[in-house]
């Protein structure tokens, strides 16, 4: 078990070399120049001004080095947790900012993939014994799982924030409080969070349920599940099999799924002004703000990596086939 985690390690770190590389490389091939943004916003007119200004924030940013050395400036700095400093929110340090909005993300990912994948596995199992519930519902699982992130969300804040009137739109919370452990906080947050979380919800969710259908009606057709009916085991018990079985495809598919997860919350957060990491990817985008860029994609992928591992653990304790073969291979 040491030798297969530890090669999973190995390919994790060669993963985590190479999303950084190029996580460091995209923002450089936007376009604009955020140089030239930090000295118009300075608002300096005449030209020795404006040199000056520009030789400084190439300085204090590193620009003023060839590439390559600004590429091991990076490694350097991510190695001992200096992020570089934000050019939108100039001067805070990237770090800072990016903690601040971490939670209200998290807040918003963790309850959406779990409950999705847990609720779409139970519905999508007991659909595939009941004939009528998948006649009916199957269609409108169908149409959630073809649903962009993106469009579901605008529909939800038409037809429940402006239409309706039931939740708010826009921001994580009301602008007249501030954070505090207080209810009147807690349920302004929870009313601005349900729009957002819904929409990531029902995507995942009708996903999940259709491979689970598609999974346990492949088992219950099985040879295994047709000798144990003929053994006379009790269909209860053969519905039980098929379904710990059909479990491991789908565990599988919440590691595959979590990138695409995470690109469809940081749509969502934009649609709603959720002001979370992918409220802060507009805004870096908009400001060209290439340290910010780098922090917040340097954490997706650290989010996205760590998750996967865990998810290799889980089906290691799970699947007992991947148990016997590490030690046969030992």
């Amino acid at each position: 078990m040491g030798r297969y985690f530890g090669r999973k390690l190995a390919i994790y770190a060669l993963t985590f070399f190479v999303a950084v590389t190029i996580n460091w490389l995209i923002p450089r091939f936007m376009p604009g120049d955020p140089v030239s943004r930090m000295v118009a916003r300075a608002g300096m007119q005449t030209p020795e001004g404006v040199a000056a200004m520009r030789e400084y924030y190439s300085s204090l940013f590193g620009f003023d080095v060839p590439v390559w050395q600004q590429y091991l400036n990076f490694w350097g700095g991510l190695l001992t947790g200096d992020l570089g400093v934000s050019l939108w929110a100039f001067p805070q340090p990237v770090s800072s900012i990016i903690v601040a909005a971490v939670p209200y993300t998290l807040g918003l990912l963790i309850p959406a993939i779990l409950l999705s994948w847990w609720a779409g596995n139970k519905f999508g199992a007991y659909a595939a014994r009941k004939k009528v519930l998948d006649n009916t519902v199957l269609p409108i699982w169908y149409v959630l799982t073809a649903t962009p992130y993106m469009w579901l969300a605008i529909l939800l804040a038409w037809a429940l924030g402006k239409v309706a009137g039931l939740f708010p739109v826009g921001r994580t919370f009301s602008a007249s409080l501030r954070p505090e452990w207080s209810w009147v906080f807690v349920t302004d947050l929870v009313s601005h969070w349900f729009l957002p979380f819904l929409s990531l919800f029902l995507v995942a969710f009708g996903g999940w349920a259709i491979g689970m259908r598609n999974m346990v009606i492949y088992e219950l057709e099985s040879d295994y599940a047709h000798y144990l009916g003929a053994l006379g085991a009790p269909g209860k018990l053969v519905r039980r099999y098929a379904f710990r079985n059909a479990m491991l495809p789908q565990i599988t598919g919440l590691a595959l799924q979590l990138g695409v997860i995470v690109g469809g919350a940081v749509v969502t957060e934009i649609v709603f002004d959720y002001r979370g990491l992918g409220y802060l990817v507009l805004e870096a985008i908009k400001s060209s703000d290439f340290f910010l860029l780098q922090g917040i994609f340097l954490f997706i992928v650290i989010g996205v990596l760590v998750a996967n591992f865990i998810i290799d653990v889980v089906y290691v304790l799970v699947d007992p086939r991947t148990r016997a073969g590490m030690g046969g291979g030992a």
